[in-house]
């Protein structure tokens, strides 16, 4: 079943989306929970809360591409459970380590005009992602958006742990410069 016709059945309010969705997205979803989490259980809960927060998002919301939709839910849902998780405990958490790398790079939120920025923002991240090497992309996405460990994206592709640090520093001082001259404050 294609992405129009699921969500044509949430529209619908018929259950049966909720199944196609599982059935199409369920270990994508899953995996992207598992990046950040690293518990199977918590994963597979946080992909449930995921159909549910998609059941409640549509209507009134038609995503343009769903599987970036259930993908921003499960990623924000797991970061959110991740860190419930890690409140009480510090260190080795990979999601504040990214975090704070890129804290020079992306402006400060706040503002009144912060949905159109946030929005602008995320069309200028894409074109610049579409700028980079494909390595140096992967290594990007894999630190940024699944927060892989630099140890497990340089297992995962074969390399070095200081290449994958130097193409994230690379990208880094490229973003940084790309969204300056995209007119963004740092």
């Amino acid at each position: 079943m294609d992405d129009r016709e699921i969500i044509e059945l949430f529209w619908a309010r018929s259950e049966r989306a909720i199944g196609e969705t599982a059935r199409k997205y369920g270990a994508y979803c899953q995996a992207v929970a598992y990046g950040i989490l690293r518990r199977a259980e918590d994963s597979e809960e946080c992909v449930n809360d995921t159909w549910l927060q998609a059941w409640n998002a549509m209507p009134p919301r038609r995503p343009e591409r769903l599987g970036a939709f259930l993908a921003c839910i499960t990623r924000n849902l797991a970061l959110n459970r991740r860190k419930a998780l890690t409140a009480q405990k510090r260190g080795g958490d990979q999601t504040a380590a990214a975090l704070e790398e890129l804290r020079d790079c992306v402006p400060a939120p706040g503002g009144v005009e912060q949905t159109v920025e946030d929005r602008e923002l995320s069309l200028a991240l894409d074109r610049f992602l579409g700028g980079l090497r494909s390595e140096a992309r992967r290594f990007f996405l894999q630190r940024y958006w699944y927060l892989r460990s630099v140890a497990e994206i340089a297992a995962q592709d074969g390399v070095s742990e200081s290449k994958v640090k130097m193409s994230l520093l690379r990208s880094r001082k490229a973003l940084k410069l790309f969204l300056e001259q995209e007119g963004y404050v740092l």
